[in-house]
């Protein structure tokens, strides 16, 4: 049992050296702003003091012993932090001005442990009234252990220098230095050239109308990533069952064709290939969530729990973004709803430093006019998916949209595009924008490299 009599963390010396120094240096306040906040301070009086610092500082006045009096007695709190004598004592106590980060720093973390202790008896509350929903208490629990390591990170002014050697200590798209992974390939050349791999950090979007071959492609990337370079990847699907996924990846590894995969109607030498494909796929670290009903804090919980468990995560997919649910109080508003949804993933992007892929509807515009090729504000529901993304990528067919019969009386002399794919590079935050061509194979799941570039723009 935790003993409930015991004192919460603090350390009083610490509080009071913090708020004497700023009493008698200058540029003592600018060095731990970004250190601790108000909140931090255990004792009210140093609260208040600090405060009243932070005040005068704001207003570009000088911080001593006379200026800060005055605020408090303005703000009528002298005589509870002790007026002048207190002041007076805590300056004459402090043995030196220099290290003034360092008391800064234990206040803060004490601070930090008594948010733990909240945390923790949070916890054990949400134990005791968790009753059937484990899950949900688990997902409780984790969200306010991810707390702590927000309310940890303080963002401060960096010098160039910082992200220059930043720069040279990331793994470029090749590097296997530490067995890391700098930016994941597609496996796909051309698109590799034109977006440099999906890099960490990004959120990248692919839209397309039903049956183009998204679904698809999120999963090529992910066996393209796992054999290529050992990545350990995620994938969440939302519309299709885990089941239907491993049919796919064995469809695509094998050559076989998924229906009959499906429906067990295989020859000898189809089942000789889908246990060479079955050999090839089952030692990559590839892991599928079927939950029908994802949110942030859920993905985010999973996510964390997963990284922790293979010491890393490479890539993300989720197949789609708009069935994904927001909290309770946004849906009531879908655009609004999907906008928190886009936001979070773009947030998580970046807390667990990984790509995420993240599959997306198009509207019915691109068949309403001619010609069909999707734009930026087909994007459904929401313009924020396109704010949002570090990458926007739509998927285009012909074939979808015209006949052999209609094609071969217009185009009389060229094949029928049957599964070529334009791979249109709408948004690309970092670098150039452009279109690609893969070919599809879909009664394989696959998509393949064909050897078109169209014109790339800056």
């Amino acid at each position: 049992m935790v003993a409930v009599d015991r004192l919460p963390p603090f350390d009083v010396e610490a509080e009071e050296s913090v708020i004497a120094a700023l009493l008698v240096d200058e540029d003592a306040i600018s060095r731990v702003e970004s250190i601790v906040a108000p909140e931090d301070f255990y004792r009210d009086q140093n609260r208040w003091c600090y405060e009243a610092a932070l005040e005068l500082w704001s207003r570009n006045e000088p911080i001593n012993q006379v200026t800060l009096a005055h605020t408090l007695a303005r703000r009528g709190k002298l005589d509870e932090a002790g007026g002048l004598p207190f002041i007076s004592r805590i300056v004459a106590d402090l043995p030196t001005a220099i290290g003034v980060e360092h008391y800064a720093q234990i206040v803060r973390r004490d601070a930090m442990y008594r948010t733990m202790i909240g945390v923790g008896s949070q916890i054990v509350q949400t134990a005791y009234h968790g009753g059937p929903d484990l899950e949900g208490a688990i997902t409780r629990a984790e969200n306010l252990v991810m707390g702590l390591r927000t309310a940890q990170r303080t963002g401060d002014l960096l010098p160039l220098q910082h992200y220059l050697d930043e720069f040279w200590e990331k793994p470029a798209i090749d590097s296997v230095f530490a067995g890391t992974i700098g930016a994941v390939r597609s496996g796909f050349m051309d698109v590799d050239d034109l977006l440099g791999g999906f890099h960490r950090q990004d959120l990248i979007v692919l839209a397309a109308r039903p049956s183009v071959g998204k679904s698809s492609l999120l999963l090529n990337f992910a066996r393209n990533a796992a054999v290529g370079q050992s990545a350990r990847v995620a994938i969440f699907t939302i519309e299709m069952s885990g089941e239907s996924l491993a049919h796919r990846l064995l469809a695509a590894e094998s050559g076989v064709d998924v229906t009959r995969l499906r429906l067990g109607q295989r020859t000898e030498v189809e089942e000789r290939k889908l246990m060479h494909a079955t050999e090839a796929l089952h030692p990559l670290h590839i892991y599928i969530d079927e939950s029908s009903i994802v949110t942030i804090p859920q993905l985010h919980a999973k996510l964390r729990r997963l990284r922790q468990q293979l010491g890393g995560l490479d890539l993300v997919l989720i197949d789609y973004l708009q069935l994904m649910h927001g909290t309770s109080r946004s849906r009531e508003n879908r655009v609004q709803e999907v906008s928190e949804i886009s936001r979070g993933l773009k947030v998580m992007a970046r807390d667990l430093e990984v790509p995420i892929i993240a599959a997306a509807q198009l509207s019915r515009a691109p068949e309403m006019r001619q010609p069909h090729m999707p734009m930026l504000s087909d994007l459904r529901e929401s313009g924020s998916i396109e704010q949002d993304a570090d990458v926007v990528m739509f998927l285009y067919r012909d074939d979808i949209y015209i006949t052999r019969e209609e094609w071969e009386l217009r185009n009389f002399d060229q094949p029928y595009p049957e599964g070529i794919t334009k791979v249109i590079v709408a948004k690309h935050r970092n670098g150039p924008t452009g279109v690609v061509h893969l070919r599809f194979r879909n009664h394989l799941s696959r998509f393949e490299d064909l050897m078109v570039i169209e014109e790339q723009s800056a």
